[in-house]
């Protein structure tokens, strides 16, 4: 494949798992948060995080990586930034960049087996996590807050080494000195941050109000936000798996989905003309009803679901005879495709379910 040819390739990866995640985190952000910046930083992150982790992964197992992480981290970063009252990145930051480690380190096959492999990825992703915030921070006007992930490297990554050293196959029994340094010079930093922070306070508050923030906001929640992480990636990933085999199932089932769809919603026209015209010839036969072809469309639509969602309702016996044909004619058409597709095509899907069970059988055996 040439450079060119991979470049497109790569692109459009990019950006249908940039879609994807968007899709899932912009809404969400919206329904806990109306503040725009909140879900911005959660959109920026997943996406930056997302794409980056699917890109790394390939065009096999990848984009579903890179869109299930990116959208957990997009959610999350939503969530949190529509709970801070207040422009609180050392609280938004660390867990976060805690739980995207967690959710890589949790996924099957990976390489994190030493402090060295933790800090690597935990700088990959916290470059990552500086680029997805980089957007919310300019229209803040607070750019200098997007290189606050990197400077949260050697907490989280010393954390989640912590948190992993007694597993099997983990090769380093202590952290790295240069790790320890650059964590005391971090925390060094913080201290005298959050000294002004509260430098209105006496001093023995203001080290007691310190020393809480540092345990809670840099220990205990991306502590938390890491196991949480590991956890849940590794509860889910065999379980959706079952959605890869899906995909199998409905390659086999497309055609005969599309061909009940272009039946049902033949139904659903044809009976919309027939409401439409016997209202034009006995006025009154509906109550409720307007003019206009898309009121019948709608009607003939949920009466075909069995449901009540239009002003329009059958009034002369006429209309009510017609409404119980288009009902039973809609159930019919459904069982009948059914059993007909299921006939047809049914070996094809024992011949799947056959292949997926002896790729279970071999996963078993090789673990």
């Amino acid at each position: 494949m040439s450079a060119a040819g991979g470049l497109r390739g790569s692109s459009w990866l990019a950006v249908r798992i940039a879609a994807a995640i968007a899709l899932v985190v912009v809404p969400f952000g919206y329904a806990v948060t109306g503040v725009r910046t909140d879900v911005l930083i959660g959109a920026g992150c997943g996406l930056a995080i997302g794409v980056g982790i699917g890109l790394r992964g390939g065009s096999q197992s990848g984009p579903w990586i890179g869109i299930l992480v990116g959208s957990i981290v997009g959610i999350a970063a939503a969530l949190i930034a529509g709970a801070v009252p207040w422009n609180g990145w050392g609280v938004l930051i660390p867990p976060i960049l805690a739980l995207a480690v967690g959710l890589i380190d949790g996924l099957g096959g990976s390489s994190l087996s030493g402090y060295r492999d933790m800090i690597r990825e935990t700088f990959i992703l916290s470059v990552l996590f500086a680029l997805g915030l980089l957007p919310a921070t300019i229209v803040m006007g607070q750019v200098g807050a997007a290189s606050a992930p990197i400077l949260s490297v050697p907490l989280v990554a010393l954390i989640a080494g912590i948190l992993s050293h007694r597993r099997e196959g983990w090769r380093d029994a202590r952290p790295p000195r240069l790790l320890l340094l650059a964590l005391a010079a971090l925390l060094v930093l913080l201290a005298f941050l959050g000294e002004n922070e509260v430098s209105g306070v006496s001093g023995i508050v203001a080290v007691l109000i310190i020393v809480l923030i540092t345990a809670v906001a840099l220990v205990a929640l991306p502590a938390a936000a890491f196991l949480l992480g590991r956890t849940a990636i590794t509860w889910l990933q065999p379980r959706l798996r079952v959605y890869a085999y899906l995909a199998d199932y409905l390659r086999v089932m497309w055609v005969p989905i599309g061909g009940f769809a272009v039946g049902y919603l033949s139904i659903i026209v044809l009976f919309s003309g027939f409401y439409g015209m016997l209202e034009h010839f006995r006025p009154g036969a509906f109550g409720g009803a307007g003019a206009g072809i898309d009121d019948w469309l709608s009607f003939a639509f949920f009466t075909a679901l069995g449901q009540d969602f239009t002003s329009v309702t059958p009034v002369s016996l006429g209309a009510r005879v017609l409404v119980g044909t288009h009902l039973i004619l809609s159930a019919g058409w459904a069982l009948v495709l059914f059993a007909a597709v299921m006939s047809s095509i049914g070996p094809k899907l024992d011949r799947i379910a056959r292949r997926h069970a002896k790729e279970d059988d071999s996963a078993v055996d090789t673990s």
